[in-house]
């Protein structure tokens, strides 16, 4: 392979910089040049693709965010602009592609796979969404933000005796309500998972209110309940005074963990050598301590398991 191109598609993750990073540095050292591709498919259907250096990806080690940028391009579901896309790589000599995102930026790629492109995914979203693998990009970093948050909400949650509900992202997948969930001893967890049982988180909040404990937190995956409403539902029926936090894309930002940036860099070096040795089409993941790497198109199809064990140990320790 004489070129391959890496770009950030979807929703920003931190770590993307550390992959970035590493795809470039390791290209260099198979022999092969590396392009940027700017604001995801949008900019390669535009032709915003420039060459990167090692001076380019230099200090970003600790950079939330993406230097490459990133944006949503529903057109890209066309066949004609996808054609376009990859003529667009084919005049620069591009042969192989990495894009780092979520679902949205796998069937980008797969569609590109299948224009005759060599595509490898890697998962870039703070979700944890991708079911090939146990952990995505940002995943932590953005885990680590809610948990800090939540902890100073407790403070003054304690000091008023009140309860907080506090909405985290996750979209479809409830692994950043229940990972923060366990981490800050919350009374209820709430996700896409579980389903919403009203008349269940206000008895649970009620027997924390009727045991004397100054104060309650409930977490709930965004787009599932309207906290602000569930709130008052709460304060009404349990007698804690009740405040609602929406954390937001705040969860988004930041300086990456230890743990993202050392994933981030071997995926996008495993990413590498696949290309380098003339494979694409393929999703690269972590199951357990391994990196593995599936066909992209069973990245897409898997299903993704709940960790029951987890639940289970939320229920145990807020009997």
């Amino acid at each position: 392979m004489k070129n391959i191109a890496v770009m950030t598609s979807g929703g920003d993750a931190p770590g993307m910089n550390n992959a970035i990073r590493a795809v470039v540095r390791s290209a260099i050292y198979h022999g092969m040049g590396a392009y940027g591709i700017y604001y995801g498919y949008e900019g390669l259907v535009n032709d915003h693709i420039e060459p990167l250096t090692r001076q380019n990806v230099s200090r970003i080690l600790n950079r939330g965010g993406t230097i490459l940028g990133s944006a949503r391009y529903p057109d890209f579901k066309q066949l004609d602009v996808q054609r376009h896309a990859a003529n667009n790589l084919r005049r620069r000599e591009i042969d192989g592609l990495i894009v780092i995102g979520g679902d949205g930026s796998y069937r980008g790629a797969l569609a590109l796979h299948e224009q005759g492109i060599q595509c490898i995914g890697l998962p870039g979203t703070i979700d944890n969404d991708i079911p090939s693998t146990d952990y995505t990009i940002g995943f932590y970093t953005a885990l680590n933000t809610a948990v800090e948050s939540i902890d100073k909400l407790r403070d003054t949650s304690f000091s008023h005796r009140r309860c907080s509900v506090v909405e985290v992202m996750g979209r479809h997948c409830g692994d950043l309500a229940l990972y923060a969930g366990i981490a800050v001893g919350s009374e209820f967890i709430i996700t896409p998972e579980t389903g919403f049982k009203k008349q269940e988180t206000l008895d649970a909040v009620r027997k924390s209110y009727l045991s004397n404990k100054r104060h309650a937190i409930v977490v709930a995956t965004e787009r599932i309940v309207n906290v602000h409403e569930l709130a008052k539902e709460i304060e009404s029926y349990t007698g804690y005074e009740t405040r609602a936090t929406v954390l937001g894309h705040v969860q988004r930002g930041g300086t990456p963990s230890a743990f993202d940036r050392v994933m981030a860099t071997e995926m996008a070096e495993h990413a590498v050598g696949l290309l380098a040795a003339g494979i694409g089409g393929r999703a690269v993941g972590l199951r357990g301590k391994d990196l593995v790497d599936v066909p992209i198109e069973t990245a897409l199809t898997m299903e993704k398991t709940v960790t029951k064990k987890r639940y289970g140990l939320v229920g145990r320790l807020v009997e």
